[in-house]
């Protein structure tokens, strides 16, 4: 599953997976095996069961006993950290309390407001150019701004999380994009236990829960893994889909925007994390004839399962069912602000550039290889020249700098500025908050 015949073309191998019932062994990296489970039922049956399946990556036997390398390139994105998303029971109950009761100190319409500026930002630079990259320059670009915003966090240290979260997804010197990761939000957590502010990351400082600075880092790590790449990967499917099939395009040319209408397309389809939700059977369990065995890793795959043959009905639009979220105790947190932060995106781009077209054909799109993700490498599109409308900040093409967006950080291009944050759009602090 991490090579580039997978990325190509995912829809084939989960229908040949299929073939031997609704759980396979798979590959996940060289050497690291796992059971993919691929039928909704099933991915159901494990993500609710808690009794029977656990999130603790510390039961992972073929990491404990070396057969895995702790270098392996999938490590960083399986292996336990003290945050909501690989705990259990009261743990993350705990845990995850801080995550929710954080979120929602920030409103909704503060949110759209912010996306809507941060997309003008991004749009004024492509705009007079009448080309463009729409994941490296748009897509890539927006989650990191938004993230930067809602966290508290300084550009500078943005730039360096993104391209620590990206070398993760992608495997690409995983163990030196996840030390990077993890000094950097050492030193966003030591600023904000310093100098608190109206942001999450100072809400989590302070929460009832009193993390430690190791919760801290590592649930901004999934907070961070969860809002920024698939976030992208979200716009930047939708706006494909847009842009290049017809049951969307031909709605598109005649003035109709279906967005959501995409987006729920994307989210049953190719939805951003594809496959994940690790879980371990806390013992042997035999599932439809087959042996999972204790502290072997079951890999859900999310793609596999919201394109079961088996669900009785294909009707995707405004169906909410997929598991593109996760389901259970460990369900998505933060899905409504993820759905609006592409919605956003998507509409602000398409009202500024009505008549963008894919640059290639749809077919010589590329995607990113690697297990968990479903991602574009690149999304190239013309459209005729439009003017801007004036916004101050100014952007980079490309947060990461990686050596295949040509336009980060070795193309000189300058650290975005925050946009002016409106001083009452954040909801009233709770009483443990004034209290801090």
């Amino acid at each position: 599953m991490y090579g580039p015949e997978f990325a190509a073309d995912p829809a084939e191998f989960y229908r040949r997976a299929r073939a031997s019932g609704p759980t396979t062994p798979v590959e996940l990296a060289p050497g690291v095996r796992a059971t993919l489970v691929t039928s909704y039922e099933a991915a159901l049956h494990v993500l609710r069961s808690t009794e029977t399946f656990a999130k603790d990556a510390r039961r992972w036997n073929d990491l404990n006993d070396g057969t895995v390398p702790p270098d392996s390139p999938v490590v960083p994105m399986m292996m336990y950290r003290p945050n909501a998303l690989f705990s259990d029971g009261e743990e993350h109950r705990r845990l995850r309390g801080a995550i929710t009761d954080s979120l929602a100190r920030v409103e909704p319409s503060t949110l759209r407001g912010y996306v809507e500026r941060s997309a003008d930002t991004l749009i004024d630079r492509l705009a007079p150019t009448g080309k463009g990259d729409l994941l490296g320059e748009y897509a890539q670009v927006l989650p990191l701004l938004v993230f930067n915003h809602l966290f508290g966090c300084p550009a500078e240290l943005g730039l360096r999380l993104v391209e620590g979260m990206s070398g993760i997804f992608d495997g690409v010197d995983a163990e030196r994009a996840n030390e990077l990761l993890t000094s950097t939000l050492l030193q966003l957590v030591a600023l904000k236990r310093k100098q608190p502010a109206a942001d999450v990351t100072s809400w989590l400082t302070l929460h009832p829960a009193r993390l430690t600075d190791e919760e801290m880092i590592h649930t901004l790590v999934v907070l961070m893994g969860a809002g920024t790449e698939p976030q992208q990967n979200l716009i930047a499917g939708a706006l494909r889909l847009l842009l290049c099939d017809d049951r969307f395009a031909g709605d598109l040319s005649g003035g109709s925007l279906p967005v959501e209408d995409a987006l729920d397309e994307v989210l049953w389809t190719d939805p951003p994390m594809a496959n994940y939700a690790v879980h371990y059977p806390k013992r042997d369990v035999l599932y439809e004839g087959v042996l999972l065995k204790a502290g072997d890793p079951l890999v859900i795959s999310l793609a596999a399962a919201n394109t079961d043959p088996a669900l009785t009905s294909d009707q995707r639009v405004g169906n909410r069912a997929h598991l593109a979220w996760s389901a259970g105790p460990h369900g998505c947190p933060a899905q409504s602000e993820a759905r609006l932060i592409a919605s956003v995106a998507v509409e602000k781009l398409l009202d500024r550039l009505p008549d963008v077209e894919l640059a290639v054909p749809a077919e010589a799109l590329e995607w990113r290889p690697g297990p968990f993700h479903r991602a574009l490498a690149a999304l190239p599109v013309t459209f005729p020249p439009a003017p801007v409308v004036g916004t101050a900040v100014r952007a980079p093409a490309s947060p990461a700098g990686r050596p295949d967006r040509p336009h980060g950080r070795g193309s000189g291009a300058r650290v975005p500025a925050e946009p002016t944050r409106p001083k009452s759009g954040w909801a009233r602090l709770p009483a443990w908050w004034r209290g801090g």
